[in-house]
């Protein structure tokens, strides 16, 4: 049966989610907008990253420039290395790239917007993709007993963001309301890997959605969205999540800024 939270956890807002959709073999990731309640992560009673998906942590960077991508991958990548290792007890933490999403970066490129729809980022066969992108350094990553991915969205902007992030309990979210979705060629790099669109529940109240208000810079929420001892054990390794338009912020005032980064975690 699939975990329920607690009925006392305080609401932060009602909004609308696209949900993905089925037609005949296809998988489109808007479905229509579906009215939801979203709690306030802060305030919940949240069991943490490993049982949920998800979680809320401090980790002050030594930047303080987030302008500068050079210094981001120069100290940032190993900062969150480092933090990744702490997390998860893993052997070695690869960290290989980042995206801010603000509004120059959607002028880029309309996948460095905010993502406006209810999706994991990695379906079962990431382990492939991985191998092939470490493809120089595949004795460790090929041979790793297991691979977690776990990922980091942070606030460089205001606390205050007209589209900010929601991240949905995995618990409640079965993986029949799971289908896998192809990416070519995401933000224009080329490529190709499955990804995951959700559908939606058959009662609204069936997932169950955080997000956290007034996020600081030296906060991160980490989130899974891959690891092999769950795909084996058919446990979920993914963590639903979408940007969302807060009702309370009307569009671009002030316009979300944000940086992420993903570490690809070897258990060897």
């Amino acid at each position: 049966m699939a975990a329920r939270a607690s009925e006392t956890d305080p609401v932060y807002c009602l909004a609308r989610m696209n949900y993905a959709r089925t037609t005949t073999d296809v998988v489109e990731p808007f479905g229509g907008p579906t009215d939801l309640t979203i709690y306030d992560g802060r305030r919940a009673a949240l069991p943490g990253w490993e049982t949920c998906g998800f979680e809320l942590k401090r980790h002050a960077s030594a930047l303080d420039d987030w302008s500068d991508d050079a210094a981001i991958r120069d100290v940032h990548y190993a900062e969150m290395s480092a933090f990744a290792q702490r997390l998860t007890g893993c052997d070695h933490a690869l960290v290989s790239g980042h995206i801010k999403r603000d509004p120059e970066q959607a002028a880029k490129h309309p996948d460095l917007g905010p993502i406006e729809f209810v999706h994991s980022d990695f379906a079962a066969s990431y382990r492939d993709n991985m191998v092939e992108f470490y493809r120089t350094d595949a004795n460790d990553v090929a041979r790793a007993r297991r691979l977690t991915i776990v990922q980091f969205w942070r606030n460089i902007g205001p606390a205050i963001m007209d589209r900010p992030i929601a991240f949905c309990d995995a618990r409640t979210v079965p993986a029949t309301d799971l289908r896998v979705l192809p990416v070519h060629n995401y933000a224009g790099g080329g490529g190709y890997f499955e990804a995951l669109g959700v559908t939606e529940p058959r009662t609204r109240a069936r997932h169950r959605w955080y997000a956290f208000p007034a996020m600081q810079h030296d906060e991160v929420v980490v989130f899974r969205t891959y690891d092999s001892d769950r795909v084996a054990s058919g446990e979920p390794f993914w963590t639903p999540h979408s940007a969302f338009a807060d009702p309370a912020v009307a569009p671009g005032k002030p316009s979300r800024r944000s940086i992420e980064l993903r570490a690809t975690c070897l258990f060897l």
